[in-house]
């Protein structure tokens, strides 16, 4: 919910200082949280100072990414972003090893040790002139409510609050449908751990990809989109270890892919100009989609008894997604 201030702060005093101020501000929400003795201190440290801190890192960060390169845009985005599966790999099985061998406040305090290094990674963000900046309203307040008039932008960013609905479902609940369909804690892992490597090989190769001129960018985007959502829709066909796991690691490619061509495509349909603000807003409108779609789904577990409908509901929910894509200006007739 954070995205918009961060954008309007990058866009005021740059994404370097911002950057920093988010790093530490993550750091110390989980030092802090290491001290908590309620529940409320966990909100407001973990949940609220260091959330805030993230938000702070990521859109400045993604923002500057994708202005530095306008060439080569999403596969700048794609190599960016895919450290998000490198550490997500590293601390799947980091994390249960420091709780069992520091507790769960010494494990914070070393995850605020590693988070208090995002300082010095946005220290790393150099304020370079844009080049071929596209033409646009200044990067001001009001450049925000314009893009709350931007009729392609919010149809946008309403196909990515409903395939975020729909996106993390599988990396939520896919643990558990391992174990539904017989798999133990060694297999299921192995499920989850193989979808996050093939996660972050699809957003690398889907830079790659989008890179060739042949075809228009939001085409890319509707393609992985929809091809996504189909292999949501398959994943309930997997009722035993290997057949999950095969589904699990296409899931997870055509995933992976979606994540950067979705920020690279904010340019496409704003412009470079507005590309900090647009993607701050994107963040803001996501969360909701992102905060509904695994709760929806373990809901319809309890309610039917099994994951199946789950998972159907989350392929749905993505091509629903992807066929508003095709709404926007530029896919049919892409302009220079």
């Amino acid at each position: 919910v954070a995205g918009p201030l961060g954008s309007t702060l990058s866009t005021r005093f740059g994404a370097r200082p911002v950057a920093m101020a988010g790093g530490f501000l993550s750091g110390l929400g989980l030092l802090l949280g290491a001290f908590a003795t309620r529940m409320t201190h966990l909100y407001l440290s973990v949940g609220v100072l260091a959330g805030l801190g993230w938000a702070l890192v990521f859109t400045p960060s993604l923002g500057t990414v994708g202005r530095y390169f306008p060439a080569r845009r999403a596969l700048a985005t794609g190599l960016a972003v895919s450290g998000a599966s490198v550490s997500g790999l590293a601390l799947g099985p980091l994390v249960p090893l420091l709780l069992d061998t520091y507790g769960w406040r010494g494990a914070l305090l070393l995850l605020a040790a590693i988070s208090f290094n995002l300082v010095a990674a946005g220290a790393l963000l150099r304020p370079l002139p844009v080049p071929n900046k596209s033409p646009g309203p200044p990067p001001d307040r009001p450049g925000l409510i314009r893009l709350l008039r931007h009729g392609p932008f919010l149809r946008y960013a309403l196909a990515f609050v409903l395939v975020d609905a729909g996106y993390y479902v599988p990396f939520v609940h896919g643990a558990a449908r391992a174990h539904e369909v017989g798999c133990d804690e060694h297999r299921a892992g192995l499920v989850m751990a193989a979808m996050a490597a093939m996660d972050g090989g699809g957003r690398v190769a889907a830079g790659w990809l989008a890179a060739r001129p042949a075809v228009p960018l939001l085409r890319h985007l509707f393609a992985w989109a929809a091809l996504t959502g189909l292999t949501a829709l398959l994943l309930p066909l997997g009722t035993s270890f290997g057949g999950l796991l095969a589904l699990a690691l296409a899931y997870g490619f055509c995933a992976g892919a979606l994540v950067p061509l979705q920020f690279a495509g904010v340019a496409e349909v704003v412009g470079a100009g507005r590309l900090v603000h647009a993607i701050g807003l994107m963040q803001m409108f996501e969360s909701f989609g992102s905060l509904l779609g695994a709760p929806f789904a373990g809901w319809l577990r309890d309610v039917t008894g099994t994951y199946t409908i789950s998972f159907l509901a989350a392929g749905a929910f993505l091509l629903a997604g992807s066929l508003l894509i095709l709404t926007l200006p530029g896919f049919f007739h892409p302009s220079r």
